[in-house]
């Protein structure tokens, strides 16, 4: 057996181990007894790893890993997103570099280039993956344009064409002008602006009662041209009067009628609402009910189109000036308000969107929208944490027909084709160039293409050989879990189920995880535009894989979001430090110091069971089943976070700073006998420990298991630990021993203490000092029963023990749950003199803390202060107050 090396180093450990779990073929799917199949969610090709993806990827792998040790068929299935306008806007950039335009080119050129750009960056998230540990299969990677999934998806859009399920039709859809396509409201990011509320005068085509104009207010005044109606709440009693009168609308001309609807707040500006119906989508809802006209003012990228005079060829903003001047030269504009309001843009480009009016295609939701909705209801499909039901269930109510068609080159091209000469039209699975009804020639495919959601909706079977082989989803779908971010529950999720049901006739999964939002450590959104993203790849380059891994776990509450605590330079936005990686960095090194001290003592060993010899050992096996099972449970039932922080409190708590501590004594000085069992009892316990906590540290507990010798749980035949047998509770459930544990863990509270006691009064752990417990008769008698083990393992000279026992004199006194614990200090801390130093730091506390919150309470600072100042300050203030705390209990404590 050879010797673990001094220190664990992860940047040559995690490379070594990646390759030869590859090499041997660990990731492939495995058979199994239960399937546990998981699609990752597809990364964009053109993407890089960030925080999201580090906490998606390692949940899953967490689950994953877990599943293929308790012996169940595992399949991770790989593959990237074609992504349309994030490639097609990364291409169109390396073209303009290069002095070239793709409308130059040509689509086939530009799509060729769209395919190396594929080739030379698409690898790149996926190696990123690969680094973090992730075992899934890369031998079987898939991607969303490959010619197979390409015709799943073609299938998908022809049956669902023919079945009128896909129609094109006239809607209100987000424009985006730069990028010259549709993108879908969920797409859409908001952002606060400051802007204006402007009032502008419409005249009335008759007065009434002496009235010869009205004033509505709007955002948008550009939009006025193609103004088609006036509207009012039917609650406005005061304005019903004017209902069916008509205005005559300025520079247009335009007779137009002013109308009740609901969709009007009579509080909001005038109670006067301008009505452009191919311009906002509630507009365009009343003009449906009222039927109005739809103009379309804009053209593709938002220039006023022909026939407006002065004003066509504007664009938005150009045309928004002009026409406030306008109304201001012509005595119109009444006035103007500020207002701060929230506008949609691009989520690609950052180009304010433009509700446009325009031919599309749609996906109509109703038929399919019913069933993925009971799916849910039923608990067929359930998600975890329960709270994002309703969200699914809601959306699903309000769902709307789907806008599906993009005007983009890169990605799935709709595949209907027209005949020029006779007007035929159809969804074909092949190209032609014949048409089939009359004989033409002239025949042309649809110019537009998918909505990457379109495609991806298909994941968990167009990965697994549908259409052509479906007998390869056969123990693999539905898929286990879908592990993916609360934002895509609308894009994704649901539209996955409505496919998967409507194809397969089952649903996708049976679970859906969905972790929480990593924020920035001032509680903001990460961005690359914001420069406060961490890169999950420093974090691995400086801590390691298994920290950055750990720590994220352990970051998942029942709350959604969580801080993450990372310094970056502010110059260079790199990462400098986070303590919080740090921590689980000393987490991993601490399970590597005390594997290495177990197998540097165990000369003379053999194999064989684990025994209860010492009150420790009853202690510390019954505690190991107890985590065992705990850990088996919050994986099942998608616990991760309690999961990781209960194993770091067993293993640094219970096996390293108690039970490996307490065997030191057997290991060295014990006779051969109580050797080996101390030995074997070891063995054991780190065997089964470093089981449990692989699945989210793979590295080091491989590293480590690999020079271990076998113990009682197998024959260690396995050739990697994450190919090993999870330690199963039902096993292990002979260990659980309550009366053991509680009694340990009454002497484990006496003995807490008194090393409190040496530590804070500065004594060496060594000094023997005399104790006094007031504690009820039951518990006094199970101390007393443990008394020689508390005075040996606590340093503990007198112990005395019972329920009237007094406070002695020249003592300090701590209450543990039913114990009052006295430690008898004597002339080794001169009390008076101790108290006087406490005083002294209680009142250097306090006038710290005085400053402190004088600074919070100032609004000048507050107002200029960043908020990771303020943040610092706040913890300092946090900090202060229970050191002040503290000093004040140690110094009654003296008294």
């Amino acid at each position: 057996m050879e010797e673990m090396p001094k220190t664990y180093d992860p940047s040559t450990n995690e490379q070594e181990l990646i390759d030869s779990w590859i090499k041997a073929g660990c990731y492939r799917r495995s058979k199994g007894v239960g399937d546990c199949t998981v699609v990752i969610p597809p990364p964009n090709v053109t993407g890089i790893l960030h925080m999201g993806h580090a906490m998606d990827d390692t949940i899953q792998d967490t689950y994953v890993r877990y599943n293929r040790m308790r012996g169940r068929s595992t399949r991770w299935i790989l593959g990237t997103d074609h992504a349309g306008i994030a490639t097609q806007t990364k291409v169109d950039k390396k073209l303009k570099s290069e002095g070239i335009s793709r409308l130059e080119i040509g689509r086939d050129a530009f799509l060729e280039e769209c395919w190396k750009w594929r080739k030379e960056y698409g690898g790149t998230i996926v190696s990123q993956i690969r680094r973090m540990g992730c075992s899934i299969d890369f031998e079987d990677e898939k991607f969303t344009m490959s010619p197979e999934y390409a015709k799943a998806v073609r299938k998908v859009f022809c049956d669902w064409y023919h079945d009128g399920l896909i129609y094109r039709g006239k809607r209100i859809v987000n424009w985006c002008p730069n990028c010259r396509t549709a993108i879908s409201d969920d797409e859409a990011e908001y952002k606060d602006e400051k802007g204006h509320l402007w009032y502008l005068r419409y005249p009335l085509e008759e007065p009434v009662d002496g009235v010869s104009y009205i004033t509505v207010a709007t955002t948008r005044p550009e939009t006025m041209l193609g103004d088609t109606g006036v509207a009012v709440s039917p609650e406005d009693e005061e304005k019903a009067k004017l209902v069916g009168r008509n205005v005559v609308l300025p520079i247009v001309g335009r007779k137009i009628p002013i109308f009740s609807d609901w969709h009007v707040d009579k509080g909001f500006g005038t109670g006067f609402v301008k009505v452009t119906p191919a311009h906002d989508p509630n507009d365009y809802a009343m003009g449906q009910t009222h039927g109005l006209e739809q103009i379309n003012i804009f053209d593709e990228t938002a220039h006023v189109v022909e026939g407006y005079g002065e004003f066509s060829g504007m664009d938005r903003d150009q045309a928004r000036e002009a026409i406030v001047a306008w109304f201001d030269e012509h005595g119109l504009l009444d006035h103007v308000e500020e207002l701060d309001h929230s506008v949609m843009h691009c989520y690609r480009c950052g180009t304010a969107l433009e509700p446009w009016l325009s031919e599309q295609w749609f996906v109509a939701v109703d038929r399919l929208k019913e069933r993925a909705t009971q799916v849910v209801k039923d608990g067929e499909v359930s998600f975890h944490p329960a709270r994002w039901t309703q969200t699914y269930l809601t959306w699903m109510d309000n769902l709307k027909d789907w806008c599906i068609s993009r005007q983009l080159w890169w990605g799935h091209r709709i595949p209907v084709f027209y005949c020029e000469d006779c007007g035929w039209e159809d969804a074909l699975m092949e190209d032609t160039d014949v048409c089939p009804k009359c004989g033409g020639h002239h025949v042309h495919q649809d110019e537009d293409v998918l909505d990457t959601w379109f495609s991806s909706q298909l994941w968990t079977f167009a990965t697994q050989g549908w259409p052509d082989h479906p007998e390869q989803m056969e123990g693999h779908h539905p898929t286990k879990v879908l592990v993916t971010a609360r934002d895509i529950i609308a894009l994704w999720v649901a539209r996955m189920i409505m496919s998967s049901l409507y194809f397969t006739d089952e649903v996708p999964f049976h679970d859906v995880y969905i972790y929480a939002t990593i924020l920035a450590k001032d509680g903001s959104r990460m961005s690359k535009s914001k420069g406060n993203g961490v890169d999950p790849m420093d974090l691995i380059e400086k801590y390691g894989a298994d920290a950055m891994r750990y720590n994220l776990l352990t970051l998942i509450t029942n709350n959604q979001d969580v801080k993450f605590d990372a310094n970056l330079d502010k110059k260079t936005r790199k990462l400098i430090d986070s303590p919080r990686t740090d921590a689980a960095r000393s987490f991993v090194t601490k399970i590597w110091n005390a594997s290495r001290f177990v197998q540097m003592n165990l000369g003379g060993y053999t194999p064989g069971e684990p025994k209860a010899e010492t009150p420790e050992d009853a202690w510390m096996l019954s505690r190991l089943a107890r985590i065992v099972e705990s850990s088996t449970r919050d994986l099942e039932e998608y616990n991760f976070g309690d999961y990781a922080r209960n194993v770091q409190s067993f293993f640094w708590s219970d096996v390293c700073d108690w039970y490996i501590e307490l065997c030191k004594g057997r290991l060295l000085d014990g006779d051969a006998a109580e050797k080996l069992q101390v030995q074997r009892n070891l063995v054991f316990v780190l065997d089964c420990a470093l089981r449990v906590m692989h699945p989210v540290m793979p590295f080091v507990t491989e590293r480590i298991w690999d020079s271990l010798p076998a113990s009682g749980l197998d024959d260690h035949s396995a050739e990697f630990l994450m190919l090993a047998a999870w330690p199963e509770p039902e096993r292990l459930a002979r260990f659980v021993n309550e009366r053991a544990e509680g009694e340990f863990e009454l002497a484990k509270r006496v003995i807490s203490q008194v090393r409190s006691a040496r530590a804070r009064y500065r004594l060496s752990p060594r000094a023997e000092l005399d104790v006094a417990v007031r504690a009820t008769a039951e518990d006094s008698a199970v101390l007393d029963s443990q008394r020689d083990f508390i005075r040996r393992v606590g340093f503990v000279g007198e112990l005395s023990l019972g329920p009237d026992q007094e406070k002695p004199a020249g003592s300090v006194s701590f209450v543990d749950g039913g114990l009052e614990i006295f430690v008898t200090l004597g002339g080794l801390v001169d009390l008076t003199s101790e108290s006087k130093r406490l005083e002294k730091e209680l009142s250097k506390s306090e006038k710290q803390l005085a400053g402190v919150v004088r600074t919070l309470s100032n609004q000048g600072f507050l107002a200029k202060a960043t908020p990771e100042v303020v943040a610092k300050k706040n913890e300092q203030r946090d900090e202060l107050e229970l050191t002040i705390q503290q000093l004040k209990s140690q110094i009654a404590d003296l008294a």
